[in-house]
Formats: structure tokens, C-alpha cells, sequence
């Protein structure tokens, strides 16, 4: 079973940067971050497929987000940069043991573990 605990959340005004850490017990073959604001569905953010280090971003994040691994701390971070007030939202990190291939590292229904979360609040 992968355990996952993310942080790094908090408050920050708009322009601001967060990096979000989530430390794993095991590595995945697919890594996500997804984020969920109140009324809205859960959102994929960014994610990594990591035997081939193929990343995706959605568009509303590209240019602003960066996913990266550091393996040998096991941990995965988002760092947030040029942060906007429609980027608050609970950011949950998720991983797959075992995918099939980067093509679903943007799906929720791909990652079997996940998070507790942690919050991300933007002031305009």
C-alpha cells in the first residue's frame, strides 16, 4: 500500500508561489497532483509517468506549475508560481503503483491511492 502525506499548503496573495511537498512510502509509476474547489470536480493539475518522465499540465496551469520527483527523499513536489485567486482549491496528491502508460496520468480514475490534502487559498 503506497501512503501518501502531502503539505506546504497555506495562504498567499495573488502572484505569490506555494511549493507542495507529498511524501510517499513506495514509488508509482504514475504521480498526480488534482485539486478540488468547493462546488467544483476534481481537477487534474499535473502529473508524471515516472519510467519515461512524461509530465502533464493542464491548461489552465502550464507555464505556472512544475511537477518533479526527488527519489531519494520520496517525496514529489508542485511548485506553484504566478499563483491565481482561481487556483484555490484543496490540492490532493495520488499515485498508481502500477499504469499502463502516461496516457492517464491526467485521470483521477487511474491513481488508487491518495492524500489527505492539503489547502491552497489565493487573495486577489
Amino acid at each position: 500500500q503506497v501512503q501518501l502525506v502531502e503539505s506546504g499548503g497555506g495562504s498567499v496573495q495573488a502572484g505569490g508561489s506555494l511549493r507542495l511537498s507529498c511524501a510517499y512510502s513506495y514509488s508509482s509509476m504514475c504521480m498526480g497532483w488534482f485539486r478540488q474547489a468547493p462546488g467544483k470536480e476534481r481537477e487534474g493539475v499535473a502529473g508524471i509517468y515516472t519510467p519515461g518522465g512524461t509530465t502533464y499540465y493542464a491548461d489552465s496551469v502550464k507555464g505556472r506549475f512544475t511537477i518533479s520527483l526527488d527519489n531519494a527523499k520520496n517525496t514529489m513536489y508542485l511548485q506553484m508560481n504566478s499563483l491565481k485567486s482561481e487556483d484555490t482549491a484543496m490540492y490532493y496528491c495520488a499515485a498508481a503503483f502500477y499504469c499502463s502508460g502516461a496516457w492517464g496520468i491526467h485521470d483521477a480514475t487511474t491513481y488508487g491511492y491518495w492524500g489527505q490534502g492539503t489547502q491552497v487559498t489565493v487573495s486577489s
